[in-house]
């Protein structure tokens, strides 16, 4: 079958939509934190539990998928992928105790983690060389969208009266998955997402093991888990920082979980165009920008180091605005430095990196939780969770090694 040239991006612009509806399916809990616990009688500690055993089990889905998209057909592992979450995602609505929550949740973060290997393979086989780059920039950005527009719908669907009305909103959104994977089966057929001999990678000239050993990888393991525990801790828990660390109504702090979330993509953004003017205005190598740019959005997410001093208004939440920008900018600088390890092992790297870093950051969840529960604030966990990236610049500082990137020049 021929098709327009336009087609491709149609396709990409469906791999956008299946990020949104991850990360609405993702973000669907910590939207209804206040009354989940509320609900089922939960203290700060066992609600996070709740994202420990999805982060685990999304470190699981991580390798699994991983393998799995290399020896099956995307053309039907994806759809099985996306309708698996967005099951587990609307079976969430239909608990009625905090144990099958956890199974859900658990569930739900092993399935979500298929999402990348899939969507990756699927840019791999429709888009050249020189639009892959655009492709993934289209596909990344549905997270944004997704964290911005799902509190929207939730403050629609939940009502004041009824406390347990946080559950249609959760099968509303699996639902959306559903259609995506009709579309998907609509759009596209199995011979369209092979991919051609020609353009398969040439076998790589540098070992893993080799790579996985080096000083430059453990730099960045420790990049990412700071970099990672600023953006999840967040995530996770502003809303009930919001509500019941502020006093914010719910409806105030969902519209203001929308705004955070458009912050965080302008910051994301920006980023990159900072990086880029860096190279060009002061012949600064791209490596060294890059470098700049995360120091710099350590300093906006150190400002969580005002928030105990600060109390409802709008200094507060410009703050919080910062932070989320800063957060997300940490993001594409961490993704160029594994790029810098090797051509040949970026996708291999960056799932082991994914599996390392939501194993040991998980288990955050419920530390910080604890500490809620023990000081009656969530104001500390916030400030602990701002500072944590600069473990990445002194991870950098001190063990990446420039002289000995594995790059495939070498």
């Amino acid at each position: 079958m021929n098709r327009p040239a336009s087609w491709k991006w149609w396709i990409t612009g469906l791999l956008l939509l299946a990020t949104t509806i991850n990360y609405m399916d993702r973000v669907t809990l910590a939207n209804a934190s206040v009354r989940v616990t509320q609900e089922f009688g939960l203290s700060d500690e066992q609600y996070g539990h709740l994202e420990l055993v999805f982060g685990w089990a999304f470190a699981a889905g991580s390798l699994v998928f991983g393998f799995l998209a290399d020896r099956f057909r995307i053309y039907w592992l994806y759809p099985c992928v996306l309708a698996g979450w967005s099951l587990m995602g609307m079976i969430s609505g239909w608990t009625r105790t905090y144990e099958e929550l956890l199974v859900c949740r658990m569930l739900l973060g092993f399935f979500e983690a298929g999402h990348w290997p899939c969507a990756l393979k699927t840019t791999f086989a429709l888009l050249s060389e020189k639009d892959r780059t655009m492709g993934n920039s289209v596909l990344q950005s549905g997270a944004s969208i997704g964290a911005i527009i799902t509190p929207q719908i939730m403050a629609l669907l939940m009502t004041q009266e009824d406390l347990g009305s946080w559950r249609s909103a959760f099968i509303v959104v699996g639902a959306a998955g559903l259609l995506w994977v009709a579309v998907w089966f609509i759009l596209l057929r199995p011979a369209e997402l092979e991919v051609p001999p020609a353009t398969q990678a040439n076998p790589p000239t540098q070992p893993l093991c080799g790579i996985l050993l080096s000083r430059n990888f453990w730099a960045l393991a420790l990049l990412i888990t700071g970099t990672q525990t600023v953006w999840h801790i967040y995530r996770v828990w502003l809303m009930k920082f919001l509500q019941t660390g502020r006093g914010y109504s719910e409806a105030e702090a969902l519209n203001f979980t929308s705004l955070y979330y458009i912050s965080t993509d302008v910051g994301c953004v920006l980023a990159g165009v900072a990086s880029l003017w860096l190279v060009r205005r002061f012949g600064l190598s791209p490596h060294h920008s890059r470098r700049r740019v995360y120091a710099v959005a350590c300093g906006f997410t150190s400002l969580s180091l005002l928030l105990p001093w600060l109390g409802q208004g709008w200094v507060l939440l410009g703050v919080l605005l910062l932070i989320g920008a800063g957060a997300l900018a940490l993001f594409p600088c961490y993704y160029s430095f594994v790029q810098e390890l090797s051509v040949h092992h970026v996708g291999r790297l960056t799932g082991l990196l994914s599996l390392w870093v939501w194993a040991v950051t998980s288990p955050l969840h419920r530390v910080f939780g604890n500490l809620a529960d023990r000081s009656g604030s969530y104001d500390t966990g916030l400030v602990i969770a701002g500072l944590a990236p600069w473990i990445g610049v002194a991870a950098m500082a001190l063990l990446w090694q420039r002289n000995k990137v594995l790059s495939a020049a070498q």
